[in-house]
């Protein structure tokens, strides 16, 4: 069958590598025990260790980012599931391979009351018709469903399967983590290198600063590093340097990463920490983020937390696009990481904000009175024989006017979207 599925008759799920796959692979783990990381989801009683042991009654979303253990940990639960195990991958198959494996899934079950375990990866990638498929046959219990994601589920997954599965989440391994996988693998004499190369905790650390958390990426590249030196020889400074290049940062500008940053960066200003509002800027700015996007942003903070508290810095934002527009890459940055440090240093205000988005809602919710008469300009004799003018007071003559002369229509009479000090002053 197309879209790479294995057969009932098959060979049952092997998770045991050869000896010419990538080290990534050789050490991808066997049993439970092996799992590194995770263990907000590993120990006596919770999910994975319930599931792992076969006693899995609810199809799994697996949310994690690249390299945490998703795909490992659907094989650890088919290993030990009575289950037909199905692989299916939403990068290669569409909606006639989804109804091909849903319909023998059902002939499977019919025949033989076993139903199957569908292994869905990236199934974020499946548009909302493609994920519909599956509702049907996961309620009728013709299969069990583990999908995983590296996206939000809230945003990817539908609703109604969303509903009918348990969402797991798994976060980045943390350096400790990927120091002890990265040292096994180093060490390990089946899988492994076998202790063939020296190499410190100190590279081992800075290869797991340089992942990100992803397993995957870790040992990829420990792999690398370990082709540039013979055997028995040491991987030191200078072979990272060589082996790991610059940095990639993980980031997609269009998923939920690009707006966990934004915020971060948005809501650093708003706190006023210029630290880390220089961090969050150049994380973006590494990561390929769109200057004009940033630029863009850097304004809009100008005019909702700084607002009449400085108003120049709207001025020096506007500046900081232009220049760099002007200048592009890479001396255009400076202009818009000093821009944010002077906003992350400005008195902050949200009165403009706060009064725009109270008036927005008054506009929304209140009848769309006629204009009072004495706001209207007469500019011809039948205007002014209707009213049109009656009653106005010249400020700049009465003073008593700002007071005394109401200018919201009568339903509004006396709302007020700043306090009285700040109007006085």
């Amino acid at each position: 069958m197309s879209g790479g599925l294995f057969g009932e008759d098959e060979a049952p799920v092997q998770l045991d590598a050869p000896a010419d796959a990538p080290l990534a692979e050789r050490m991808r783990p066997t049993s439970i025990a092996d799992l590194v990381g995770q263990a907000h989801l590993v120990g006596s009683g919770k999910i994975l260790e319930q599931a792992i042991a076969g006693e899995l009654r609810q199809s799994l979303i697996l949310w994690g980012p690249p390299g945490s253990g998703k795909t490992t940990i659907a094989h650890l639960i088919a290993r030990s599931s009575a289950l037909r195990f199905v692989p299916f991958s939403a990068v290669l198959s569409g909606i006639k391979e989804i109804r091909a494996v849903m319909a023998e899934s059902a002939d499977e079950r019919r025949r033989s009351g076993r139903r199957s375990l569908l292994f869905v990866d990236e199934i974020h990638r499946f548009n909302k018709a493609q994920q519909d498929a599956f509702l049907p046959h996961v309620e009728r219990g013709d299969i069990l469903l583990i999908g995983a994601t590296t996206e939000n589920p809230s945003f990817e997954v539908v609703g109604p399967l969303l509903s009918r599965a348990r969402t797991v989440r798994l976060l980045p391994l943390t350096t400790d983590d990927l120091v002890a996988l990265l040292r096994r693998a180093v060490d390990d004499e089946e899988r492994g290198l076998g202790g063939r190369v020296v190499v410190a905790d100190r590279e081992l650390a800075r290869i797991a600063a340089a992942s990100d958390g992803d397993a995957r990426r870790a040992l990829t590249m420990l792999e690398t590093a370990a082709t540039l030196v013979a055997d028995g020889g040491t991987i030191d400074d200078d072979v990272l340097a060589d082996a790991l290049q610059r940095k990639t940062l993980r980031y997609d500008k269009s998923g939920e990463e690009h707006f966990n940053l934004t915020s971060a960066l948005h809501k650093s200003i708003r706190n006023s920490s210029a630290d880390a509002t220089v961090y969050w800027l150049t994380r973006m700015l590494e990561s390929g983020e769109d200057r004009k996007y940033l630029a863009r942003r850097l304004i809009r903070i100008a005019i909702e937390d700084i607002g009449v508290a400085d108003p120049s810095a709207l001025g020096v934002c506007l500046d900081a696009a232009h220049a760099w527009e002007r200048l592009g890459s890479p001396e255009g940055e400076l202009a818009l990481v000093q821009a944010a440090v002077l906003l992350a240093r400005a008195p902050k205000s949200n009165e403009v904000y706060a009064a725009y988005n109270a008036a927005r809602e008054d506009v929304e919710s209140t009848a769309a009175e006629p204009v009072p008469l004495h706001l209207r300009n007469a500019t011809t004799d039948l205007m002014r024989r209707e009213g049109y003018g009656a009653g106005y007071r010249y400020a700049h003559d009465d003073p008593d006017a700002a007071l005394e002369m109401e200018c919201m229509p009568e339903s509004l009479a006396g709302r007020r979207y700043f306090d009285d000090a700040a109007d006085e002053a």
